[in-house]
């Protein structure tokens, strides 16, 4: 999501081990870094890891998050209380930026009002060729459903998507869906997708299986489509670096503190139950043990709001 980023000099990826090779890997890492000399280190994650390869780092300055245990680690930290409340995430990250010595300050300003993932043109060339080879031309209007979630408690029902992919489908002759996943909800995909065909019959073919792609891809699948829905997963803030027509599906999360970070005049729908006293949640049990945050969310609710990103300008 980052590699192509105009405003990095270099992005470094965090080897992904484990145990005594782990270990060796964060060793060097941290004299990498440390060679570096930098002048700020800037933790936005807040783990343990993070904290520590921070610290490691030998940065003049350190900003972080002040998380007992871990503040030693750091030479300024800014609070953020425990609680889950109705701030933006972003907000927050911004909070440790204007820790930086020197930053000016001055609250929000115009030019936060986005994220960015830079088009990659091969990548969008590949998914040009994919979606002609599915079929899909310039009059069609293209709509990408997400259908993966980093754990079941943001998955909504298979057969409320099945819902929203027929009905969109159904209700216009120009209509491509697209059903997208991560790797480990292919199944998942592919039994909506079927489902989605069997129901609609003769105009099947207005639900189209692309295959799987990366997340360049995505980037470019996204900017070519009319609208994205999904839930509060990582392809939902890639839409939001496209002018892409948003509508994202909140269960335990609140939209106040992950909706899509993008100019307020692009069309961004959030659906969610707002009148539930056990949202949010920490996503570790679910009280009432029935998710109800999404498996009471009715698919007429984000058919709706669907429509309504459609039609907005």
């Amino acid at each position: 999501m980052v590699i192509n980023n105009p405003h990095l000099n270099e992005v470094i990826v965090v080897p992904r081990s484990r145990g005594a090779r782990r270990l060796f890997d964060d060793l060097a890492l941290a004299r990498r870094l440390r060679a570096e000399r930098f002048d700020v280190a800037l933790d936005l994650h807040g783990g343990p890891r993070s904290a520590w390869l921070t610290w490691a780092s030998g940065a003049r300055e350190r900003i972080g998050y002040a998380i007992p245990g871990r503040e030693w680690m750091y030479t300024r930290v800014v609070k953020r209380p425990r609680e889950l409340r109705a701030r933006h995430s972003v907000a927050n990250q911004w909070d440790l930026v204007e820790a930086m010595p020197g930053w000016p300050g001055g609250g929000p300003r115009a030019d936060r009002d986005a994220v960015e993932m830079p088009l990659d043109r091969d990548a969008d060339a590949r998914m040009a060729a994919r979606l002609d080879r599915a079929g899909v031309g310039r009059g069609d209007e293209l709509v990408v459903v997400h259908v993966s979630a980093g754990n079941r408690f943001r998955r909504w029902p298979e057969e409320s998507f099945v819902e929203l992919v027929t009905t969109l489908a159904r209700r216009d002759p120009r209509r491509r869906v697209t059903v997208s996943s991560g790797p480990s909800d292919r199944a998942a995909a592919a039994r909506i997708v079927s489902a989605a065909r069997a129901t609609l019959g003769g105009d099947a073919t207005r639900v189209i299986d692309l295959g799987e792609f990366d997340l360049q891809e995505l980037r470019a699948l996204i900017g070519r489509s009319r609208l994205f829905v999904g839930g509060d997963t990582g392809p939902l803030h890639i839409a939001a670096t496209t002018g892409t027509a948003i509508v994202g599906i909140y269960g335990p999360t609140l939209s106040a503190q992950s909706a899509p970070w993008r100019d307020p005049r692009l069309p961004t729908e959030s659906v969610e139950l707002t009148a539930l006293p056990c949202r949010p949640c920490d996503q570790r049990v679910c009280t009432p043990g029935d998710f109800r945050c999404l498996t009471t969310l009715s698919s007429e609710t984000v058919i709706a709001a669907a429509e309504r990103a459609l039609t907005a300008r």
